[in-house]
């Protein structure tokens, strides 16, 4: 039997999210803003949690339909077959959001959907009133220019959330972007990779993550662990999968550099838990110090933005700085993601191409330099 399935991801994350789902054997359906729209078995379940890198969340997609009143609200949610998922102990909770639509009123779109659910949950298994103290199983509506789409969470905590960092420090960069700046600068087991500004290491270890083809979501649990109608079996065979495909002789090398040692220290625990120790060499360097070391190598990095870290005046000192020893780096391949829209003329070169990506709400811009005979 095939499901239709919601993986979620950051705005402009969502080509690479597609072709990681494509990757998988998935069926692409529809592509909109934040979000990729799939079919597959059950089994797609277990699996796209386990190795999705930009998805932020994995939802069983139950229907999809119009609604510009609460009654046609109502009635569609009705229509669902929520027996087939929820049982007569089972928590249901709903939670939602809405855009560009008639019905804009979260709360009452809420109970809407809430009492929608009872009511068909309550005819069909004859009961009126329910403890909901079991598994839990989480309803979202999102409403898109009037249309809805009502869903059920599987991730349970967000998929960015890997479980190696073991606590957030100032300006964050989410797992999930990460891996997809990593990602795109095609990182190469006989080219160094480098994160001069590491902070606790995410972009090394989402690069070595995906060059051992390690799944990003090994060392975590997620709710749909629990859910009746997803045999146990989807779980364990994903998981053997998984483990059978990391690619154990990878000679993959990253550095991870900062001049903050609190954030060292962080990176260490977070390298370690990743159990990314053979690939990511850590170590205390300015970022206008680092060196080519004779070798080929490619930067990948999050410098200040001057949002959260430094004032905007020591940001743009920095981005000049670090134009100015960027050059000194010969060949490499630079990739830098910040939100100063004028990075580029404080570093003083043009990149190769621009992406406009966000930080979680912070929109940036992911500067490439690739390009050898790339001028000024």
């Amino acid at each position: 039997m095939q499901y239709r399935f919601v993986a979620t991801c950051l705005f402009g994350l969502e080509h690479l999210l597609g072709e990681e789902i494509d990757a998988l054997g998935y069926k692409r359906l529809e592509t909109i803003d934040g979000r990729v729209i799939f079919e597959g078995d059950i089994g797609a379940v277990a699996r796209c949690n386990l190795w999705l890198r930009t998805a932020e969340r994995v939802f069983i997609l139950l229907g999809r339909w119009r609604a510009t009143t609460f009654t046609e609200l109502f009635d569609g949610t009705y229509a669902l077959p929520w027996e087939e998922w929820v049982g007569k102990d089972d928590a249901f909770p709903v939670k939602g959001h809405s855009v560009k639509s008639a019905l804009f009123s979260i709360p009452d779109c809420q109970s809407i959907v809430k009492k929608a659910a009872v009511k068909r949950l309550s005819d069909k298994y004859g009961i009126s009133w329910f403890r909901e103290t079991g598994v839990k199983y989480q309803i979202e509506f999102f409403i898109l220019k009037d249309e809805v789409f009502m869903m059920i969470d599987t991730s349970g905590t967000a998929l960015h959330k890997r479980g190696y960092r073991p606590q957030t420090l100032a300006a964050p960069l989410r797992e999930t972007l990460a891996a997809a700046l990593a990602k795109t600068a095609r990182p190469r087991e006989d080219v160094l990779f480098w994160d001069p500004f590491c902070g606790s290491a995410t972009i090394p270890i989402e690069a070595s993550l995906i060059m051992t083809n390690t799944a990003p979501g090994i060392g975590r649990g997620f709710a749909a662990e629990g859910f009746a109608a997803i045999p146990e079996s989807a779980w364990k065979d994903a998981r053997e999968e998984a483990r059978s495909l990391i690619n154990r002789d990878s000679k993959f090398e990253a550095y991870a550099s900062d001049i903050s040692e609190e954030a060292l220290k962080n990176a260490r625990s977070a390298i370690s838990k990743a159990g990314m120790n053979d690939h990511i060499k850590l170590f205390n360097k300015n970022a206008l110090e680092i060196s080519t070391e004779g070798r080929r190598g490619t930067v990948v990095c999050n410098p200040p933005y001057g949002e959260r870290l430094g004032t905007i005046e020591e940001t743009e000192k920095l981005y000049r700085d670090m134009g100015k020893h960027f050059k000194t780096l010969d060949n490499w391949q630079i990739y830098i993601i910040t939100s100063h829209e004028k990075f580029e003329r404080l570093y003083g070169r043009k990149a190769d191409k621009v992406r406009k990506l966000y930080n979680g709400m912070i929109p940036c811009y992911y500067y490439q330099f690739f390009r050898k005979d790339n001028k000024k």
